[in-house]
């Protein structure tokens, strides 16, 4: 006993506050630390009632009990250790900081210079040493405990070939729907509200990605009036980011899900563990830096001052430390289990298996997360490459993945665009990109297909504007403003963009992978040109949803919806381009003339018209319940990306059936056995 509060010695695990029912547990981890002690707080966070110092020091893990401590209890950790950057320990006690595992946090940061752990401004900054308090300046942990009651039984547990994802941002989507009340557009309640589930469902996708949802700081000290927006600046790996949450509680995201869930919708998150917001040496102490440096972030090997950076923003944690690891999973097992997660899609995932350095596709963070029982079921997509040396690691992720396909990305654009010698790459990149994912019993489903995302134009955009308005996004856009460089009041220049976005659409949504359509592209949201918005928490970045083109809306719908009904355009298999049981070939690629594609004819640069047909019988790997192959139809595809009309010889369908348009982008026509594709046009025909 210490005065009138009773101190019990408590558990090493689990880390965070634990509350139950009659006191709480806390636990933190620091390999380096002299001493640690606990603070507590007013429940308004303004006053520091008392500290606690940790006396119990167990297996790296500071720990104790406290009868009569409950959830709503405000806290937070001053660590002492060495001030040594020299060596790689930053510790000042005089910084208050955010428990890793709290499970919600209270009040926003504020960059005032009592945040840095040095004198913010004086010579060799981050060597000074600053003795001013920080608490008044940062949010405080919570002691949490979670009383939902879910409805929804069990997750939707979609097959991810049959998947189709549509990536997000939680405030941008909402912020201007206009029949949401205004205190819940910009939030996860707002999400959950039956017109927006209305309308996600309407479209006929079948998964949101969340752009960052963990707990993120906005600001950074040296961003001026604007803040990060995407919100790759993760601060906490187990909060909800707060200002996303109406109520206050982290528990509106569990609401939030379990309304999607109700709907058949599985909620993906993008998640970023490569890096955290304290930047570099020269950013604030909130949490890892403070409490222990040398074991959180990866640092240079005899330059310890320093971080050794594989993500562009400052610093990598070091997920070669088993603790950094644990804390990863962790938080992993906390949103598929606590808060009902269907997937995970990892920013910079190279930087997450780097081991020694190198990318490790079987051991360390990827080995350990294959083993997993919690995460074993959950869909796994990751962004292939970080900003290290050999970062570019497409198509080595483990089997179970998914990745983010940028040569896919690339080659619509080109193709559509009209770029010389982008037949071959394109009919590669529809077919499922095999060569790069086809290995180890992979699915077709690896390639995460894409042709925007947030990062860059939007679909819109990308057929305005020969060049960004903005100077700081990437250089090569593969864009085209088709005769004016942003917006035009030529009806022919409109008509011809509207119809690039369908035709680009078309190839997304009949591919073979796993489609994301970033949000608003299907309604051409526009960004003006900006194409690397992520400090732009504005009306730029945001879906306006009173000027949304209703017939590239409906059109998008109508793809998705012949996804849906035609498992021929989401095979569990690779094509093989070779004879099958029934006769015929899965794929058969023509020329113009209708005969079969030879070597000379791949080769030719001014090869700009893909034109092929698929069959239904050959896909005998979708069963009923009885075991019995469910055959689909015959389809023929003409992707004509030339400026000049092109006259296709139609092969005569099966015995007693015949073509079908389903749709075709341009204005072309049957011509007896021939069909003309107008110019940059996509024709869709079915057998019936």
């Amino acid at each position: 006993m210490r005065g009138k509060r009773i101190i019990l010695p408590g558990r090493a695990y689990p880390l965070g506050s634990t509350f139950d029912g009659k006191g709480t547990n806390f636990a933190l981890f620091s390999r380096n630390a002299e001493k640690v002690e606990l603070c507590l707080f007013s429940s308004d966070g303004k006053e520091e009632k008392e500290r606690i110092e940790l006396v119990e020091y167990t297996d790296e893990t500071w720990h104790c009990y406290i009868p009569g401590i409950r959830p709503g209890q405000l806290y937070g950790w001053r660590v002492y250790g060495k001030y040594d950057p020299l060596n790689g320990h930053r510790f000042n006690h005089n910084k208050l900081l955010i428990d890793p595992y709290a499970r919600e946090l209270r009040g926003g940061l504020k960059y005032d210079p009592a945040v840095f752990g040095y004198k913010y401004g004086a010579e060799d900054e981050d060597l000074s040493f600053d003795g001013r308090d920080s608490a008044p300046f940062v949010p405080k942990s919570v002691v949490h405990a979670g009383k939902y009651r879910w409805q929804s039984k069990a997750k939707p547990e979609r097959r991810r070939h049959n998947s189709v994802i549509y990536e997000l941002h939680v405030k941008g989507f909402t912020k201007l729907h206009p029949k949401l009340p205004n205190r819940l557009r910009g939030t996860f309640a707002g999400l959950a509200r039956r017109e927006v589930v209305a309308y996600l469902k309407n479209l006929g996708i079948t998964a949101v990605e969340l752009m960052p949802s963990q707990a993120f700081f906005m600001g950074a000290e040296r961003y001026g009036d604007r803040h990060n927006y995407w919100g790759y600046n993760t601060v906490n790996f187990f909060t909800p980011e707060p200002t996303y949450c109406d109520s206050g509680n982290p528990e509106d995201f569990k609401r939030f899900v379990d309304a999607f869930h109700a709907a058949g919708l599985e909620v993906i998150m993008d998640v970023v563990y490569n890096h955290t917001a304290e930047g570099n040496q020269l950013g604030p102490t909130l949490s890892f830096r403070g409490i222990d440096n040398k074991s959180y972030y990866h640092l240079v090997e005899g330059s310890e001052r320093y971080y050794f950076d594989t993500t562009g923003v400052g610093n990598s944690l070091d997920f070669s430390n088993p603790r950094v690891v644990e804390m990863a999973m962790d938080s992993l097992r906390y949103f598929s289990d606590e808060m009902r997660v269907d997937g995970f899609r990892f920013d910079l995932a190279v930087a997450l298996a780097r081991v020694g350095g190198k990318f490790d596709h079987s051991g360390g963070f990827l080995g350990v997360v294959r083993q997993d029982p919690s995460l074993q079921r959950v869909k796994k997509l990751a962004e292939p490459w970080d900003m290290g040396r050999n970062g570019y690691q497409l198509g080595r992720f483990p089997a179970g993945w998914s990745e983010w396909n940028d040569r896919y990305r690339i080659a619509v654009r080109r193709f559509w665009r009209g770029d010389a010698g982008m037949a071959p790459e394109m009919a590669t990149r529809f077919c499922g990109s095999s060569e790069l994912f086809e290995d180890r019993g992979r699915r077709p489903w690896s390639s995460l297909n894409y042709i925007a995302s947030h990062d860059g134009f939007t679909l819109a955009d990308l057929n305005a504007y020969d060049a960004p308005r903005n100077s700081d996004g990437p250089e090569h856009n593969y864009s085209s403003g088709y005769g004016a460089d942003g917006p035009s009041d030529d009806k022919g220049i409109i008509s011809l963009r509207r119809r690039q976005a369908k035709n680009m659409l078309a190839t997304l949504f009949l591919s073979q992978g796993l489609p994301m359509i970033a949000m608003g592209d299907e309604c051409g949201r526009t960004q003006g040109g900006n194409n690397n918005a992520y400090l732009e928490d504005n009306p730029t970045s945001w879906l306006d949803w009173e000027k949304r083109d209703e017939e590239l809306s409906e059109f998008a719908r109508f793809l998705i919806s012949i996804r849906a009904r035609h498992s021929v355009f989401r095979r569990s298999r690779f094509y093989r381009g070779s004879d099958c049981a029934v006769g015929g070939k899965d794929i058969t690629w023509l020329t113009p003339k209708g005969e079969e594609m030879k070597p000379e004819d791949w080769a030719a640069k001014s090869l700009k018209t893909l034109v092929f047909a698929l069959s239904g019988e050959c896909d005998d790997f979708h069963l009923d319940k009885g075991g019995e192959p469910q055959y689909d139809t015959d389809f023929f595809i003409i992707m004509n990306a030339d400026v000049k009309s092109v006259e296709v010889a139609i092969p005569r369908p099966r015995s007693g059936r015949k073509w079908r348009q389903v749709f075709d982008t341009g204005y072309s026509l049957f011509a007896g056995d021939a069909y003309v594709a107008t110019p940059r046009s996509f024709v869709l025909l079915e057998a019936v």
